[in-house]
């Protein structure tokens, strides 16, 4: 018995001394700036891709594994600087995510589960994605710069009745007003009071007496403004609602906010065309700067692929 134990004792001696081999999916394939991609990081990312974007199996894995290089070039670069993003914004980001697709956080943790991909994926990629937001931001805040040749010459090659006129909007803010330690059943009612509003407005002209039915509803005038100078988030609202509609209740601290359309007109000017084109030259820029920014921060990296 005694020779059975000193056997055994010495068999588990040389196992926890011998080393382990790494599995395939733990196995390193890139270092960047002392932080290891692994095989199983590459295969998380090109499912990603995959399910999101529906790619080739190769050509995803070939995707993933350059962003994640970046994506870890970045998060260096960003640390560097002294730009952080907390779980909070990263938890934040990932709900936006699942709003947009209708789900709750739990359903599309679930959802991406089902295509064998773990929710920490997305997170980490959104983690990269904010923090390079916050510092191409802070780099580049004095704003991009473009020619007004530029302008210009793409306003040349629009279409001449899109250069005619522009499309004005004449608007108005309708906030109902929800006291922040309100209950639960009063907020509720207000929601409810709001989808009646909404139901019975019909014109600007008759907003007085509609809004008059209820209490604690504020009317602010906007003015006229262009359908460039109209949030990304509300224009497509206000196209396609048309005159005296109101848009979908906003959040905001006091309450819910919505907007009147109160008026329509198109006016002889080639202002709005201008903005936009100028918008998209800008956008364009500032990717381009970017771009290169990210291209400096790499050639400063160190990046060893095995």
């Amino acid at each position: 018995m005694r020779n059975r134990f000193v056997i055994l004792s010495a068999l588990l001696a040389l196992l926890l001394a011998a080393p382990i081999a790494p599995t395939a999916e733990a196995a390193i394939k890139v270092i960047v700036n002392d932080v290891p991609i692994t095989d199983y990081d590459i295969t998380q990312r090109a499912r990603l891709i995959t399910l999101t974007q529906r790619k080739k199996a190769s050509v995803a894995r070939r995707e993933a594994l350059q962003e994640l290089v970046d994506d870890q070039v970045k998060l260096s670069e960003a640390k560097r600087m002294g730009v952080s993003v907390s779980d909070q914004e990263v938890n934040n980001a990932y709900g936006n995510i699942a709003r947009n697709v209708k789900m709750n956080p739990s359903q599309l943790t679930r959802a991406l589960g089902q295509g064998g991909v773990k929710a920490d994926t997305l997170k980490a990629r959104l983690k990269a994605q904010l923090a390079w937001s916050k510092l191409v931001r802070r780099r580049f805040s004095g704003g991009v710069d473009v020619d007004e040749s530029d302008i210009i010459a793409a306003l040349r090659k629009t279409d001449e009745e899109d250069r005619k006129t522009s499309v004005e909007y004449d608007l108005k803010r309708v906030i109902v007003v929800v006291p922040k330690k309100s209950s639960n059943s009063f907020k509720a009612k207000r929601k409810r009071e709001i989808n009646q509003i909404r139901n019975a407005l019909s014109s600007c002209e008759e907003m007085g007496a509609v809004l008059g039915q209820y209490s604690e509803v504020v009317v602010q005038p906007i003015g006229r403004r262009l359908e460039t100078e109209i949030p990304a988030n509300l224009i497509e609202q206000v196209k396609s609602l048309g005159i005296g509609k109101l848009t979908k209740p906003s959040p905001t601290p006091v309450g819910f906010e919505m907007i009147a359309i109160c008026g329509m007109r198109e006016i002889a000017s080639d202002i709005a065309m201008r903005t936009k084109l100028e918008n998209e030259l800008r956008a364009k820029e500032g990717e381009s700067q970017a771009r290169r920014y990210l291209m400096d921060a790499k050639r400063r990296s160190t990046i060893i692929y095995r």
